[in-house]
């Protein structure tokens, strides 16, 4: 029976090691961190045995191993592991060889989960047997061994796709590539692209690529790699008005009624709808299904419209590329509250919007200097690490029909556990207004 160690029991990891335990693998779970009891209540009925705090029991003579996409390959027991002959494999990757199913996997910067989600409701909403899962929050293995789908949709980050070797996608989205997670690759913007278009390489002919034609990082990545799939690019120039226009095989598809606002959206629903088409979904299908569509929370969410001024969280922005796309998605003056913890951004492509539309930034962070910097000579600037005074000042800037925006551009982790617990946090202090 071949040893197959899992290195992280979230919820990739406690996936991974139920479906390998299925398969006949003798599996051992190792965290360096504490796991949480929910996991370990599972692992024990399971009858997996499992460490947490350290991996000193961890068997470095693994053959597999199942790794966390958080967990870098710089880390000691990577490196043993690998130094071993052990198989360094993403839960995308070891799930992926046990089933059948179509896969539509989709990566970019920004903008994949609304897109995954959006494409896996076409596809259920038009009657086609679609699972959901990856960097979305589901574990890719769990539904492989606990269901059967047709169709697999599927959010892939690029720490995923570093460790893959044969997965293999029948329909992949690049939706775009901007400066993120940069501290994991060198602080290369190459490198980065570079592990994104990992999501084409086992690609044939027959399968489709799908990527925005307009992101300069993207394009410019494209043209210097050797492409075996169908491509089919997609551009701002799609959305017409409030309806997208859509070319495809010498025909063109229009569709109104669409569910979500902004230019960024039109760009993810652009990407959805050409992959519902290439997956066999009729135009009419799919525009019957786009209004019932349910954007996700913490992305240009409305939460309250309070004396004229409107609230809205869009904590899921944690990178400069997801602030711009915020901050252009409104006509009104914006008072804008951002910050947190920076992964090397530069901030530069915001000035010109916040020029011409901000009134006021507050800074929430435990380290303000680099937005204090690039913009205390453009507008006011405030600084706080406490929510409900980020919205107070926030407030002391805002009129009537002013929008009071957080959108951080920045990770969470300084304050908050999470963005989604930073986005709650910013709805409830807005509730007791």
């Amino acid at each position: 029976m071949a040893t197959l160690l899992v290195l992280g029991a979230g919820e990739s990891g406690i996936g991974a090691a139920r479906l390998a335990k299925a398969k006949g693998y003798d599996v051992f779970v190792s965290d360096y961190g504490m796991i949480p009891q929910e996991q370990k209540d599972v692992l024990t009925a399971e009858q997996i045995p499992f460490e947490e705090g350290n991996h000193d029991l961890a068997p470095k003579d693994a053959s597999i191993v199942v790794k966390s996409p958080g967990i870098p390959d710089t880390v000691p027991i990577i490196q043993q592991l690998k130094q071993n002959g052990s198989k360094i494999y993403s839960e995308i990757e070891f799930a992926s060889l046990y089933t059948d199913a179509k896969i539509i996997a989709i990566t970019g910067t920004n903008g994949k989960t609304t897109t995954t989600k959006l494409i896996h409701h076409l596809l259920t909403q038009s009657g086609i047997n679609a699972g959901l899962a990856g960097n979305i929050g589901i574990s890719f293995a769990k539904e492989v061994l606990e269901k059967e789908y047709d169709w697999y949709v599927l959010e892939i980050s690029s720490f995923q796709l570093d460790d893959i070797e044969t997965f293999h996608p029948n329909i992949s989205l690049i939706l775009n590539i901007t400066p993120d997670h940069l501290d994991r690759y060198e602080y290369s913007i190459k490198k980065y692209a570079d592990s994104k278009f990992r999501i084409i390489e086992n690609l044939t002919e027959e399968d489709i690529f799908i990527y925005g034609e307009d992101d300069k990082v993207t394009r410019e990545a494209f043209t210097s790699k050797t492409i075996i799939p169908r491509t089919v690019p997609f551009t701002n120039e799609f959305l017409d008005g409030e309806s997208l226009v859509i070319p495809l095989n010498g025909a063109t598809y229009t569709f109104k009624n669409l569910p979500l606002k902004g230019p960024h959206n039109a760009w993810n629903m652009s990407a959805a709808i050409l992959s519902a088409l290439h997956a066999g979904i009729s135009a009419e299908a799919i525009q019957k299904a786009l209004p019932s569509f349910v954007g996700e929370p913490h992305r240009l969410q409305e939460v309250a419209v309070i004396d004229g001024i409107t609230y809205v969280n869009d904590s899921k922005a944690t990178n400069v590329e997801a602030a711009l796309f915020a901050l252009q998605s409104f006509k009104k003056p914006i008072v804008w509250i951002a910050g947190g913890t920076d992964k090397g951004n530069d901030y530069g492509p915001l000035i010109d919007i916040v020029k011409e539309n901000v009134k006021a930034l507050v800074c929430l962070g435990v380290d303000n200097k680099k937005l204090k910097n690039d913009f205390s000579e453009i507008i006011p600037v405030e600084e706080t690490q406490s929510m409900k005074n980020a919205i107070q000042l926030a407030k002391k800037h805002a009129s009537d029909q002013d929008i009071i925006l957080l959108s951080p551009a920045c990770a969470s982790f300084d304050l908050f556990k999470n963005y989604m617990a930073r986005g709650i946090e910013f709805i409830q202090e807005v509730k007791e207004l």
